[in-house]
């Protein structure tokens, strides 16, 4: 790869040169990808573990119900904490690096996201929210399948899938106002497709290797935090259509 006498740049050890004359990855660089994925899957389990939880006892315990709904500064006490340590972890790069500030902050959002889970939830019936955790299951397990097996590369999508994000807001606001139950039907249809292609996207950026964009194995807590922030959304939108 490198003529003779010639020293390689600083990084550039872990790689060399395939027969094809293209750039491979070494042993290494292989066993420390594949932990990080290992270890962002472990997180992402805990994660849904302690989500599905409190769906169970806001669903079945009733008088933790009735508590929750004369109580209702609870939930915009949770809502800020969800949006206070997402801000957190997405815009400082420290605080989801560092150890053990990175667990503190996406646990928090954890508890404060699977309490706000549980109050939606707890709205529809238990035979709808067991099929849409179902449903959710089966489907992000068919795509997490397909983002490993396929040879396309949907990580050069990025940009475009923030663009459809940004007029799905638009179309959510106005369903929220027009009170349409097509519109609102078309909208969680749409919300779960677009979700669908994101778990991809993320799963996708978390396997590296061939792909064109990857994220770095210092991330695993952004990448958990990726793929659970998919699934739940998969799974509310999907709630959202069966419990119509």
């Amino acid at each position: 790869m490198f003529q003779e006498g010639y020293a390689p740049p600083p990084g550039m050890n872990d790689y060399s040169q395939g027969e094809d004359g293209g750039v491979t990855f070494d042993f290494d660089d292989q066993s420390i990808r594949k932990g990080f994925i290992r270890k962002v899957y472990s997180i992402l389990m805990v994660q849904l573990l302690i989500t599905m939880g409190f769906i169970a006892w806001f669903l079945f315990h009733e008088p933790t119900k009735r508590w929750i709904y004369a109580n209702a500064w609870l939930f915009w006490v949770a809502l800020a904490m969800v949006f206070v340590t997402i801000i957190a972890m997405a815009c400082c790069t420290n605080v989801r690096r560092q150890v053990p500030m990175n667990y503190i902050f996406l646990f928090t959002f954890t508890l404060a996201q699977s309490f706000l889970l549980g109050v939606a939830t707890s709205a529809y019936d238990v035979k709808a929210v067991f099929m849409a955790v179902g449903i959710t299951a089966a489907l992000c397990l068919a795509l997490t399948l397909f983002a490993f097996q396929t040879k396309w590369d949907f990580t050069v999508m990025g940009g475009m899938l923030c663009c459809l994000l940004m007029t799905l807001l638009v179309f959510g606001i106005v369903a929220y106002f027009v009170r349409n139950e097509i519109l609102s039907l078309v909208y969680a249809c749409l919300g779960a497709l677009l979700f669908s292609f994101y778990l991809v996207y993320d799963t996708q950026l978390m396997l590296g290797g061939k792909h064109k964009y990857s994220i770095s194995p210092e991330e695993y807590i952004f990448a958990a935090l990726n793929l659970y922030l998919d699934i739940v959304n998969i799974f509310l939108y999907i709630l959202q259509i069966i419990g119509r």
